[in-house]
């Protein structure tokens, strides 16, 4: 068979799958003119709270081709994460969100990036590419709608009908004519309301808009500054990110186990109790989370989250 956007595309998502990926779907790079508008209403209302990278770059979030001259199409690829068990099954047990159970996922994904591309070069032939995962101006959960691999659902996550919503996100944007496939155009939370009403810090303003600064995960882990008070006691003992929103979705009655060994826990973090959590040292903080996204709010960062729900 010669090569064509079609071949190509059958190519890309049975290398895709042979490393892991659980979904891959093409999308052609395109200006997202639907999402601008959105884009800058929710900036404009400060819904990313002190993420200022978030307004940075606002042409190249938008327009795939000033991150990839040339740029033809982006391939969207969805990676599991959700654990065989839960760290902690105990109410007052201090919580992490799921993604942050083992080595940090942008290294993890970026190496099985990097070799997809490779891979793909050497079936393909020449052709430029680059892969990024939460890692650069994209505007990951409408490139991977557009591509077909779900929709956005009330808690703006992508969600996807055979694994709701606990996986990351990466894509490549290539120079290279692929086949696209169809986005999804339905809905298919219905009326649910779930995840809008678990969210302790009404953080859901309405359905598919968050504000960014009022989210549990924001402030755990973006926000450098103290805690505001007006928040106490909403957090529900969680100290890195938050899934409550997740956790309530029904979708994610479809989530299995992942199998990737590098998502799983410390041996010493399945252990650890809320006294070692309150007690936690600079010595065991580097062993237990060397390779963590843990380390992004450093043990100070942590302290204060844990401190702010302990008093």
């Amino acid at each position: 068979m010669s090569k064509t956007p079609i071949k190509y595309a059958q190519i890309i998502k049975t290398e895709a799958k042979k490393l892991g990926f659980d979904f891959c779907g093409i999308a052609k790079a395109e200006f997202l003119e639907e999402e601008a508008p959105k884009l800058e209403a929710w900036l404009n209302k400060h819904f990313h709270g002190q993420m200022s990278y978030m307004s940075n770059h606002f042409d190249k979030r938008l327009d795939p081709t000033k991150l990839v001259e040339g740029a033809k199409s982006v391939i969207s690829l969805i990676y599991n994460y959700y654990p065989p068990k839960k760290l902690s099954e105990k109410p007052e047990d201090f919580k992490i969100a799921k993604y942050a159970y083992g080595q940090d996922y942008h290294f993890v994904i970026k190496d099985k990036l990097k070799t997809l591309l490779l891979l793909l070069q050497e079936q393909i032939g020449d052709f430029e590419g680059r892969a990024f995962v939460d890692s650069a101006p994209i505007m990951e959960r409408q490139w991977a709608r557009k591509s077909g691999l779900g929709w956005l659902g009330k808690n703006s996550l992508l969600l996807n009908r055979q694994m709701g919503s606990f996986f990351f996100l990466a894509e490549l944007i290539v120079d290279l004519e692929v086949a696209p496939d169809p986005p999804i155009v339905k809905d298919y939370c219905g009326t649910c309301t779930r995840c809008i009403e678990a969210c302790p810090t009404d953080a859901i303003i309405q359905p598919g808009v968050v504000d960014g600064s009022k989210c549990i995960s924001y402030f755990t882990i973006e926000l450098k500054e103290q805690i505001p008070t007006e928040v106490k006691g909403k957090f529900e003992n969680w100290i890195f990110g938050c899934d409550i929103c997740q956790d309530v979705c029904p979708w994610n009655r479809f989530s299995k186990a992942h199998q990737e060994p590098a998502f799983h826990p410390h041996p010493d973090l399945e252990e650890m109790n809320k006294k070692d959590w309150e007690e936690i040292t600079e010595e065991t903080f580097n062993k237990v989370f060397k390779k963590s996204a843990i380390k992004r709010t450093k043990l100070s960062g942590l302290k204060r989250n844990i401190f702010f729900q302990s008093q």
